[in-house]
């Protein structure tokens, strides 16, 4: 797949069939789209060229809202579009000048004079351009005289699951990791770096590494522990990981930490990838070290036999 950071510098030889949206998490329902996409594509015997936005079109048009946390960065949206077979990617930087361009404008200057489109496929009731003022209507409008068609994915195919990137947000927010396989169709990954902690875990028999994220903006799921999967050095690896802020030993800072099974090599600022199996409980606070590490051991083996 070919990714183009500029719409400006996009080229294709052959027929072009397009797609548009911010394809955060790219979902179950981003798959639809996107499966339909490549089936349109081959059929025209041209290229499937998907056109999306960074950074998030929330953090520019409400930046003091704060509250914005990705399913992924645009990196790991750009490995998930890889994987799904795209041929092409265009990121069109988003800024407050390219907010308030009209749907007409964004037609013209992206769709038409840059892209080339011949078909555009969007999915139901998708809207764009300043003020949402721009939809299926005005696509098919102006389709005739610019030669290209639109289709819209019926409704009915992606949203019988109301599936979501703001649903599957929620649902990891509480821990439903469930709910959050359900709308994106894998598991919910982290990408962080090993970085120095306290080294208590290895004291209390249960060693840790400790996970800087790469991006701030990644959404982290509740606290709690959880049943994981590491992916290091192109190696996988199972474990047990815990978010929070350690109440047992006083402390009010949310930290990341995985403590992996038969596991000994040196990580320190090494990168890794966390993938989320399965939530094992809530956080707590222990009377003492010792029932720590009596719960500890006890997480471990739930851990074993759900990750078997």
């Amino acid at each position: 797949m070919k990714v183009y950071y500029s719409p400006d510098v996009f080229e294709s030889e052959k027929p072009v069939v397009a797609t548009m949206g911010t394809f955060d998490g790219v979902h179950l329902g981003h798959q639809t789209i996107l499966k339909r996409l490549k089936e349109s594509a081959r059929e025209l015997q041209g290229e499937s060229v998907v056109v999306t936005f960074h950074p998030h079109p929330r953090l520019v048009l409400s930046p003091q809202d704060g509250s914005i946390q990705l399913l992924q960065t645009l990196e790991e949206r750009i490995v998930s579009m890889q994987a799904l077979g795209i041929d092409k990617l265009v990121v069109i930087p988003f800024t407050l000048e390219f907010s308030n361009w009209s749907s007409e404008k964004f037609i013209q200057n992206i769709l038409v004079s840059r892209l080339k489109i011949r078909h555009l496929i969007i999915g139901y009731d998708h809207q764009f351009g300043k003020d949402r003022n721009g939809g299926l209507s005005e696509l098919r409008q102006a389709g005739p005289a610019n030669h290209f068609t639109v289709e819209e994915i019926p409704a009915h195919l992606i949203q019988d699951n109301a599936i979501s990137s703001t649903r599957i947000r929620k649902a990891l927010e509480c821990g439903n990791l469930k709910a959050a396989y359900e709308g994106l169709g894998y598991s919910y990954e982290l990408t962080g770096r090993v970085v120095h902690g306290d080294h208590r875990g290895r004291t209390i028999g249960f060693p840790t590494a400790n996970v800087e994220l790469l991006s701030e903006l990644k959404l982290i799921p509740a606290n709690g522990v959880y049943a994981v999967e590491v992916i290091f050095l192109n190696q996988k690896f199972q474990g047990m990981l815990n978010i929070g802020l350690k109440p047992t030993f006083g402390e009010n800072k949310r930290t990341i930490e995985v403590h992996l099974f038969n596991f000994n090599l040196n990580m320190y600022d090494e990168q890794l990838c966390i993938r989320f199996k399965h939530r094992i409980r809530d956080e707590q606070k222990f009377n003492s070290v010792e029932e720590l590490k009596a719960q500890l051991r006890q997480d471990q083996e739930t851990c074993f036999r759900l990750l078997s």
